[in-house]
């Protein structure tokens, strides 16, 4: 995501079955198929329809496919982002009129079309009522047993409902750097972490 932004910069790597995803020759489209991106606010191309939002990637990765292939990867993707039932009969129906719970799983479903190896999500529930949440974390449970998910959030019931295992970051004060405090087990983290910012984070006392 940074190719396109002037004057962005990476340092360090980021490795993914071995290799670096900054690294030299690396197809930045190749990497975009490996990873799918969830945001924090449900961001359905507002001109499409529901079936089109969902084949967005594939079309974009020029992919050829049938009407009928197309039609299966669609009711697919959309059943795996437990979306089907509700939308199965107005697919040619704008993505943007859909809840906003129902935009968030619109969204996983486009992002799952193209089978990826990774699933980020950034704070996908914060947009969320508390039903459209449970529902969001519902289909996390789901997804990975598929997908490797990433999730952040600061909502940290949410942490230890959904993850297997967490990473606390943090930083030493405004303007600084952040960086990875602790990384354990989920139930380790909250239950009995090693460095005192994790325990006074999870118990509360700030943040």
């Amino acid at each position: 995501m940074h190719e396109t932004i002037p004057g962005a910069r990476v340092e360090g790597s980021v490795m993914l079955d071995g290799e670096d995803l900054y690294g030299a020759g690396v197809d930045p489209v190749l990497v975009r198929r490996q990873v799918g991106m969830v945001f924090q606010r449900p961001n359905p191309f507002p001109t499409m329809s529901i079936r089109d939002n969902v084949l967005a990637g594939v079309k974009l990765n020029n992919k050829r496919i049938s009407k009928g292939d197309a039609d299966a990867l669609v009711e697919k993707s959309l059943r795996g982002a437990n979306l089907w039932n509700e939308v199965k009969d107005r697919l040619e129906k704008p993505g943007a009129g859909l809840s906003g719970g129902q935009q968030q799983r619109l969204c996983i479903a486009r992002a799952i079309a193209v089978s990826p190896e990774v699933l980020l999500m950034d704070e996908p529930c914060s947009a969320l009522d508390p039903i459209s949440t449970l529902a969001i974390e519902d289909l996390i449970s789901e997804l990975k047993q598929e997908y490797t998910i990433v999730i952040v959030t600061h909502n940290m019931q949410q942490a230890s409902r959904v993850s297997d295992r967490t990473a606390f970051f943090n930083i030493a004060g405004t303007g600084k750097p952040g960086k990875l405090i602790e990384y354990n087990d989920t139930a380790t983290i909250f239950g009995a972490p090693t460095v005192q910012a994790t325990e006074d984070y999870v118990s509360g006392r700030f943040g």
